[in-house]
């Protein structure tokens, strides 16, 4: 866990969103003092893994009353009168989601134990259901969640989990199968794990950069990461995601990405723990990665027929421009993309007719001077020819 993460933060209960610093990275960032006489609740940190002896994550006593950060970041409530994921299945390859997750209530299958609580806190990111007594959703409220193992009891990936949980969540008919997972090793069956998906109409979304190093005995080990290429993330087909923070910038020492495709919400983030009402809060790219598999649901709910191709295409082609363009889920569902349906409809380019025949023009404008050429002359006859006569046709002076 990132030692920004490691701190307690402070959700203000009566406000509608998480309170870092706005002008400083949230990483950086303290926990804003409450006013005199306001309730606050701290929110604990979610755990990246679980070391020996350690027990399992237990769920928060702490509820996020108001809203996160993230929500208008990516415009959900618009994005969601148009879609919620309804009729949609997200995987989650993962650690497990709890059966009792907050907000997930009779929309998950498959994993009922979660003893590190990633997978839950990721599922409800993904598709948590609105609360009364919180603001926290997820992107895809209406979307079904199909739970499988990519790690071990402790919450530690393994290419062999996550590849075999990529390729039976295709074959059990997900839609979007996202994954935690940001590995080192196992690339030709990651790889081959996410052909199979692909082929089956599955798209898979993946972090381009691992969240942290585990915390082992108390102590953080400062060790940075390599800077990939991480897998499944990196493999041809894969959407691979990367994190920003409420600043609009990565927390300082976050592990380096590699080629990210897109970029989403991921810093300080607010989710269900394992079980029970209460939210933990966390940060990293496989947060990131969660919000772009629900946006994913919403475009597949909407646009059923597009290939996983087609869906992460008009993610990325919707999404706001910068270095890594942003996750817009408005955009993607709203823009028009004509009968491709994995491009979106630029403004036609501007014709410029075609030079007219110049035949008739020139006919009209010959005979437009013939005929004044001979208004000319009749005028001048009628001049002429009477004066003429009067003088018989002689000039003046002469007989």
């Amino acid at each position: 866990m990132r030692s920004s993460t490691r701190r307690l933060l402070t959700v203000l209960a009566t406000t509608a969103a998480l309170a870092p610093a706005p002008a400083a990275p949230a990483a950086a960032a303290p926990s804003p003092a409450p006013a005199a006489g306001q309730d606050v609740t701290v929110l604990p940190p979610l755990p990246v893994r679980l070391g020996d002896g350690r027990p399992c994550t237990a769920p928060s006593g702490q509820t996020a009353a108001g809203g996160t950060w993230a929500a208008p970041a990516l415009g959900l409530t618009r994005a969601q009168r148009l879609a919620r994921g309804a009729g949609v299945t997200v995987a989650v390859v993962d650690s497990g989601i709890a059966p009792d997750t907050a907000g997930l209530s009779g929309r998950v299958t498959g994993a009922a134990e979660d003893c590190l609580g990633h997978g839950s806190f990721a599922a409800s990111l993904i598709a948590a259901a609105p609360r009364r007594d919180s603001g926290m959703a997820g992107v895809a409220p209406g979307a079904e969640i199909l739970a499988l193992p990519g790690t071990d009891a402790r919450g530690v990936y393994s290419a062999a989990l996550v590849a075999a949980g990529i390729r039976q969540a295709a074959d059990r008919g997900a839609d979007v199968i996202y994954t935690g997972a940001a590995l080192t090793t196992g690339r030709t069956e990651l790889t081959g794990a996410v052909a199979h998906a692909t082929g089956k109409g599955a798209l898979v979304v993946a972090p381009a950069a691992p969240d942290a190093l585990p915390e082992q005995d108390g102590d953080a080990r400062d060790t940075q990461p390599p800077d990939g290429p991480y897998w499944p993330a990196a493999a041809p087909g894969a959407l691979s995601v990367v994190d920003f923070g409420p600043s609009g910038t990565r927390p300082s020492g976050a592990p380096p990405a590699h080629r990210p495709d897109l970029a989403a919400p991921g810093d300080a983030m607010v989710g269900s723990g394992p079980g029970g009402k209460g939210h933990y809060i966390a940060s990293g790219s496989s947060l990131a990665a969660a919000c772009a598999a629900g946006a994913a649901a919403l475009v597949r709910e909407l646009h059923p027929g597009l290939s996983p191709a087609q869906v992460a295409g008009r993610l990325l082609r919707t999404a706001y421009p910068a270095d890594v363009p942003r996750l817009d889920p408005y955009a993607a569902l709203s823009l028009d993309t004509g009968t491709r349906p994995d491009r979106v409809t630029a403004a036609p380019p501007a014709r410029v007719p075609e030079p007219a025949d110049t035949g008739p023009r020139n006919t009209a404008l010959a005979v437009s001077g013939v005929c004044l050429a001979v208004i000319v002359l009749f005028g001048a006859a009628a001049v002429v020819v009477p004066r003429g006569r009067s003088r018989r046709w002689t000039p003046p002076g002469v007989g």
